[in-house]
């Protein structure tokens, strides 16, 4: 891999390091000439000119961004999608929380102005975008980067936020137009039109598969329970679940907010008043309530008594409807000192609607999503919302759910024996069901060719496969502990068995009881880990 590019750095100036594809021209000579702006200016700057795939090489690219000041993330069509480039996005996100903001973060647009997914949208939107379209650009986008370096360095906030009484708020989520979900016993028949593979499944898509989870997190939107817990591993899809029950209590007349706490920085999670602050401004915000928590704070009360009293007085009692607030990537609060704090007075609600089921609190439903095991955050399971209520786990696709979606990619895989071989290399992943079979379907791939090329590391899932080696290389001991599950020998812990499964690369009952999640990652861990 090649070195970071080094020229006698001027004291105190930011260290760089810039994302882009080298697969990309227009990336690459981007990144170059990004570069030697910034080294003539004397700053540090670190390109992955060649992007390796070794346990090596995912400690390095992890330990630049962590030890960077500047991230400067290249934004195109084809890029945003990228499991790497979001993975490096997200790291840099995670580190600027403990490390005050740093490294900031510099989205480049290459050439493209649309919407960003989620979940780098969450992360990216609330900061000022360059755009480059065409090399004209060069030096004015250098220019660009380097005035933002310079206000960085002068201590000027890059990061844009909603600003609102007190406190800084996370963005305001942007309020879906109304979608019909196709019940399944409508979809049409035949051949559908194919969409991108990527992220939360769209309300609207032909190729959402429903699962026996789905009919019970809408049956607790329909009775609108107290708490819905809904757990799974990464990317199994709690996202898509989560915004379909979001809509089916809009169509039935609720009131609807979601709060995803990938999107809180370090602002917002400093301490638990600007915590409760910044979760109710974006309350406030979606709900479009004329009362804000700036109006009502009152600094002689504990942020808990304030919190609380703004959402029974000024949210609950002025809505007229049920209210149903989802929350997203709930983890994210688990190693927060205030966490459970938090966790606590959501249980307490649901007691007192227990209590009182007339009262105020019997028009709140909150929705939990989320991977990690609570009780090895959570002491005191009394205070605990996850013991409680509606608990739902997510689980991988079966073997019928494959074949419905095989048949609405018309049929890729064309026997019962294809399926098989299918389902063993790659389980009943979500992601990756539905990724392979929209490979195979585009590009009339026979399987033999798919999975002769799936675990290659220049493959179709290079980059999601690399991505499992930056979250491994972030802890040594979990990289010990994983070569140890290849060899057999299981985990030598809980703690480490639920860390591994939370993540979506084991799966098991147990610490004993483990195995890889499917042949495609046994097959690449082995090759890069053995």
């Amino acid at each position: 891999m090649s070195e970071p590019a080094e020229a006698s750095p001027g004291v105190g100036l930011p260290r760089v390091v810039i994302l882009f594809r080298p697969d990309d021209e227009r990336e690459t000579k981007l990144a170059r000439h990004l570069e030697q702006q910034l080294i003539q200016k004397g700053h540090s700057v670190f390109l992955d000119r060649k992007r390796e795939t070794s346990i090596e090489w995912a400690t390095k690219i992890a330990d630049q961004i962590r030890t960077a000041s500047v991230l400067i993330p290249f934004l195109s069509q084809e890029g945003v999608t990228n499991e790497m480039l979001v993975c490096q996005v997200e790291t840099a996100h995670d580190t600027s929380q403990s490390q005050n903001g740093r490294p900031a973060i510099i989205p480049v647009r290459v050439d493209w102005s649309g919407d960003l997914p989620e979940p780098i949208g969450g992360i990216l939107d609330p900061i000022k975008h360059l755009l480059w379209e065409n090399e004209g650009d060069n030096d004015r986008v250098g220019d660009q980067v380097l005035d933002r370096i310079k206000s960085l360095s002068e201590k000027q906030p890059l990061r844009l936020t909603v600003s609102k009484g007190l406190r800084l708020v996370p963005r305001a989520v942007r309020k879906p137009r109304p979608i019909r979900i196709v019940p399944e016993e409508h979809k049409p028949s035949g051949p559908l039109p194919l969409e991108p593979v990527g992220g939360a499944v769209p309300l609207n898509s032909e190729f959402y598969i429903n699962r026996p989870t789905d009919k019970e997190f809408r049956d607790a939107i329909i009775r609108y329970d107290s708490i819905i817990l809904l757990k799974g591993a990464r990317q199994i899809g709690k996202t898509s679940l989560l915004a379909r029950g979001l809509q089916l209590a809009r169509e039935r007349g609720a009131k609807v907010a979601l709060t995803d706490f990938q999107k809180f920085n370090s602002d917002n999670l400093a301490d638990v008043q600007n915590f409760y602050l910044s979760l109710a401004e974006s309350l406030a915000d979606q709900l479009d309530l004329d009362a804000l928590p700036s109006d009502v704070w009152d600094e002689r009360r504990s942020a808990n008594v304030n919190f609380e009293r703004f959402i029974r007085r000024e949210v609950l009692k002025n809505l007229n409807a049920p209210l149903v607030w989802g929350l997203d990537e709930v983890d994210r609060l688990f190693t927060c000192p205030y966490g459970s704090e938090v966790f606590g007075l959501f249980r307490s609600w649901h007691n007192e609607r227990a209590l009182d089921p007339s009262g105020p609190w019997a028009g709140l439903t909150l929705g939990i999503a989320y991977a990690t095991e609570a009780h090895l955050f959570i002491t005191d399971m009394n205070q605990s919302p996850f013991n409680v209520g509606t608990r739902l786990v997510l689980d991988d696709f079966s073997g019928a759910q494959i074949e419905d979606l095989n048949q609405r990619y018309d049929k890729p895989l064309q026997s019962d024996a294809e399926i098989e071989r299918f389902r063993k290399l790659v389980a009943g992943h979500p992601f990756l069901v539905r990724r392979s079979l929209h490979e195979i379907a585009t590009e009339k791939k026979t399987l033999d060719q798919f999975i002769s090329n799936a675990d290659r590391d220049d493959g179709i899932f290079g980059d999601h496969l690399r991505r499992m080696l930056v979250l491994l290389a972030k802890d040594s001991n979990l990289t010990e502990i994983m070569r140890g599950v290849l060899r057999g020998e299981g985990c030598p812990t809980p703690e480490s068995f639920y860390r591994l499964r939370s993540s979506g690369v084991v799966v098991g009952s147990s610490q004993t009881d483990v195995a890889l999640r499917c042949e495609l990652y046994e097959s690449f861990l082995k090759r890069h880990l053995l």
